[in-house]
């Protein structure tokens, strides 16, 4: 609508859209095969008048065959060109403006951008009363006949949310209105928080009413920067959700369904599937849609911030960067004591953790391991913040946006996704075994330098399958483009999750955390540790106690493995010294295994034997499990 900014500004966000039909509630405007440059620069023009319609468009830049026409007239021509761009039969020559703009929904098009106010499209089936829009039931199509690639919605209920179910089911990529609008609200909320403190800052006398408002205007272009980065890492998180949508489908089911116990969530009303309906898409391989991901993660996102408010959690002094990145620049400068004294102090806190946690770590994460652990939502977003800390995630996460649009979305997600999964171990490690209230700077003071200079080491420190199985991991990278300095990075992430052991073994040790890795590797590889570990996660997961009978399992080898290693390097701390650490580290294992007889050789054979036969199961992992755990003396 280049009447109303929301339209003028979506489209003048990109020099390269090449808008071919538009409508608003007076023109509808059609251009064929449009000049990208040209038209960008006369709906910057038009956007720029005080009040425009398409009616003062410059005619002259109209490709052949397109025009505008009022939408009162009795019938519109169709030429060729707007034929083919319309996706129309070879047979129309004149439509009424109706089924002109219907046709434009239907168009076979790249984007089909909402920006105006009316509800256009529905499900097939709900009815034109369902949608709620009288005057617009003449054009309404529903989201199965939809021919575009993606939807844009600047507007907001311009799709029912049955609407957009059914479109993505088809194969469509939309998110929801309150996604793609909620920079709006986000500005918002920073320009309410940004004058309660300047006001406050006013009364105390230290800002003229002049001086705020010069401040206030200043600083637009910053909240701007700090509203876009919260949309795009909530945009990357649904993009980690859809790829991981079709292993949590269960999960997903047993979230929707605490929250309906709870009374906090009534499916219908948001038009999420039923338990029938989900246990459907189970059987079909099916997922979430992205709509649907959209809002449980908004619900997610409530009543986490619910939980967390009910907390100590926005007392923690580790947690002051969060009030202060909230504000711009020059307000963190020159006035930090007042920021810390706002009086939404712990809300706008609670808010930045929650989008920051559900955003990074995903819309289960706190759901499934407080089922896990037991342990607080608190508990748990304080793990995985130190979690990311240790491990450098925030610095990949930005790293990796220097790729936007240069590699693929699907490997950047991947790359994502690989560090989510390490975090999310290293909290789970941290949660059992750190006594709350966690420690979070002693425990990032602790782990975070040498965790990260090993994990730069590994592919010098690993042997065998695990080097074998790193190598490939990094190879795939390499396969879709990554430079091979990232891609050795990110395939070190598998394996990294041993470096809480490994750094914590090495401190009580007096030795260096790669002279400890290198045993650990080395004492795996005999063993036979990790081809077990490849068992464990070859188990289903097809419910929720699969899942965590899983990653018990996983957690106790990764536990008797550190023992094991501690055990190693105490019954060899007097062997003499060689050159090759690769070499030191072999010798201690073999040294180790003769002083215990011949007890280890009968467990590689009992764990060889539980491994080689396939499919594998829960009871054979166990019993694996327990073999080796009878090597602790």
């Amino acid at each position: 609508d280049m009447s109303g900014d929301v339209f003028g500004n979506g489209m003048l966000c990109s020099e390269h859209i090449r808008l071919v039909a538009a409508f608003d509630h007076r023109d509808i405007f059609l251009d064929p095969s449009p000049d990208a440059a040209a038209s960008y620069a006369e709906r910057q023009r038009l956007f720029d008048l005080p009040r425009s319609s398409w009616q003062d468009y410059d005619r002259s830049l109209i490709s052949q065959g397109g025009g505008i026409y009022s939408r009162s007239a009795k019938s519109i021509p169709i030429s060729p060109e707007v034929r083919e761009v319309l996706g129309l039969a070879d047979d129309v020559a004149h439509l009424t403006p109706a089924e002109l703009m219907r046709a434009i929904l239907l168009a076979p098009v790249d984007l089909l951008w909402n920006g105006g106010i009316g509800t256009y499209v529905k499900a097939a089936a709900e009815t034109h009363a369902d949608a709620g829009d009288k005057s617009n039931d003449a054009i309404r199509v529903d989201g199965g006949q939809l021919r575009v690639r993606c939807v844009g919605e600047g507007g907001n209920l311009g799709f029912t949310q049955q609407g957009r179910i059914e479109y993505a089911l088809e194969g469509g990529r939309i998110n929801t209105d309150f996604i793609d609008n909620s920079a709006g609200v986000d500005t918002s909320d920073h320009e309410v928080n940004l004058k309660i403190l300047l006001d406050r800052i006013v009364a105390d006398g230290d800002l003229t009413g002049k001086q705020r408002n010069e401040l206030l205007a200043s600083m637009t272009d910053e909240v701007a920067d700090l509203v876009l980065r919260d949309n795009y890492d909530q945009n990357i998180a649904l993009a980690n959700a859809a790829r991981n949508a079709v292993s949590l489908l269960h999960v997903h089911e047993q979230w929707m369904r605490d929250l309906e116990s709870q009374g906090l969530l009534y499916r219908e009303l948001e038009a999420l599937p039923s338990s029938r309906q989900v246990a459907r898409r189970i059987e079909a391989g099916a997922t979430l849609t992205q709509p649907e991901l959209a809002v449980l993660m908004a619900y997610t996102k409530i009543v986490l911030a619910e939980e967390l408010l009910a907390s100590d959690l926005p007392e923690d002094p580790y947690l002051d960067n969060d009030i202060q990145a909230y504000f711009p620049k020059p307000v963190q400068e020159r006035f930090a004591e007042q920021v810390a004294a706002h009086p939404l102090r712990r809300e706008i806190i609670v808010t930045q953790v929650v989008n920051d946690l559900v955003n990074g770590a995903g819309m289960t994460y706190w759901p499934r391991l407080a089922g896990e652990t037991g342990a607080t939502p608190a508990e748990l977003t304080r793990a995985n913040f130190v979690a990311r800390e240790i491990f450098g995630s925030l610095a990949l996460r930005r790293e990796l946006e220097q790729y936007d649009n240069v590699l693929d979305a699907a490997v950047q997600t991947r790359m994502r996704v690989e560090m989510r999964t390490l975090v999310e171990r290293a909290s789970r490690w941290l949660v059992t075994n750190r006594r709350p209230p966690l420690d979070s700077q002693g425990n990032v003071d602790f782990f975070a330098a040498p965790v990260q200079a090993t994990m730069l080491e590994l592919p010098q420190l690993l042997t065998g399958t695990e080097l074998a199985a790193y190598e490939a991991r990094r190879e795939l990278l390499v396969g879709y483009d990554v430079p091979e300095d990232l891609a050795s990075r990110v395939a070190s992430f598998d394996v990294a999750y041993t470096l809480l052991n490994v750094v914590e073994i090495a401190d009580s040790h007096g030795l260096t955390p790669a002279e400890v890795a290198r045993v650990h590797f080395t004492l795996g590889e005999r063993l036979g540790l990790s081809v077990l570990q490849l068992r464990i996660v070859d188990l289903p997961r097809a419910d929720q106690w699969q899942t965590m009978a899983r990653a018990a399992l996983r957690d106790d080898l990764y536990s008797v493995h550190a023992q094991l290693t501690a055990q190693v390097l105490e019954a060899t701390g007097d062997l003499d010294a060689v050159e090759d650490p690769m070499e030191a580290a072999a010798r201690r294992v073999a040294a180790w295994e003769t002083e215990a007889g011949g007890v280890v050789d009968k467990v590689i054979g009992a764990l060889s034997a539980v491994c080689s036969d396939e499919p594998t199961d829960i009871a054979k992992v166990s019993v694996g499990l327990r073999v080796v755990r009878g090597l602790l003396s």
